[in-house]
């Protein structure tokens, strides 16, 4: 796949507080890239570096391999952002505040009407496209603000903490849109602290903590080279966990047991021998699929932070 977005050694800070440090990572076309990190990561910083907000103190971001940073009518044409502040004129209508954007990335007249018939039938707002914004929800809200930022049909997608605050319906709506424009070959990039749509959406991760970036790659490498290696246990009446050469730790988990292990094949052999041996009333043995909260927590040394 062709890689559109390249940056590389980004730097910034403020007065002395340095907000980013030496970030670098690439973005190919039709994936979603995740960011994952606690509120004051760098995240929303980087963000506003690639769409031209803030200028950079040192570094390069390559959009389709011209430099982004000096040519900001490519940057206008090829990226979309939806920054985590809902963007909108609260008294006009869905069509007016659409409208309104349409024309501030030059679209207009018969092509603008044709798309922003486009963005309200993806965001599912066709139906709501005269009422005023104020009037909506905060899902409503959202969709109708990733709205406007698709309007000129963007190569990259950038969001920043899009669920925010949300309902249930409006977040699957935004997850579907997500999935349907990485198969038109649309990038995204998925700034988030919520773990679980990380590994929902994202084909690649890139995890933040103070201004840098602490390990990134493809989900599934990360969750092998970073996560935790356990078998998790349930036995009625089982009051301390089952002690088994192989087991680097144990910890209690609901009504029964997490064993961490580097040889999960071999324990879980020794679990279903003593099993069978003493008769144990099993209620739930199986293996625990790594996840980024353990990588998140391997490769800073800390729990995510809201």
């Amino acid at each position: 796949m062709e890689t559109i977005l390249e940056v590389s050694q980004l730097r910034k800070a403020y007065g002395k507080k340095e907000a980013l440090r030496d970030v670098t990572f690439s973005l190919r076309a039709g994936t979603s890239f995740g960011f994952l990190g606690p509120n004051g990561a760098g995240k929303s910083t980087t963000m506003k570096i690639l769409t031209g907000i803030v200028n950079a103190d040192g570094g390069t971001v390559k959009l389709f391999g011209r430099d982004a940073t000096n040519d900001a009518d490519a940057v206008a044409r090829h990226i979309g952002y939806v920054p985590q502040d809902i963007t909108l004129y609260e008294k006009l209508s869905a069509y007016d505040n659409l409208e309104f954007f349409g024309q501030s990335y030059g679209v207009r007249g018969a092509e603008l009407k044709k798309r922003i018939r486009e963005v309200l039938e993806r965001t599912g707002l066709v139906d709501r496209a005269n009422d005023e914004v104020q009037t909506f929800s905060g899902g409503m809200k959202r969709r109708i603000n990733i709205a406007a930022a698709m309007l000129h049909r963007p190569k990259l997608l950038i969001l920043d903490e899009p669920t925010v605050g949300i309902d249930p319906q409006s977040r699957n709506h935004i997850f579907d849109m997500i999935r349907e424009l990485n198969r038109e070959g649309v990038a995204i990039l998925y700034s988030t602290h919520y773990m679980e749509e990380v590994e929902t959406l994202c084909d690649e991760v890139a995890i933040m903590d103070q201004g840098t970036v602490k390990a990134k790659g493809p989900l599934g490498e990360l969750l092998e080279r970073y996560g935790r290696q356990a078998i998790y246990v349930e036995v009625a009446g089982m009051k301390e966990p089952p002690h088994s050469p192989g087991v680097a730790k144990a910890s209690k988990e609901g009504a029964g047991w997490i064993l961490e292990t580097d040889r999960v094949g071999e324990l879980m052999q020794r679990l279903l021998n003593e099993a069978a041996h003493r008769r144990w009333d099993v209620k739930q043995l199986e293996v625990v699929r790594p996840s980024l909260e353990n990588v998140f927590l391997t490769v800073t040394g800390t729990a995510l932070r809201d």
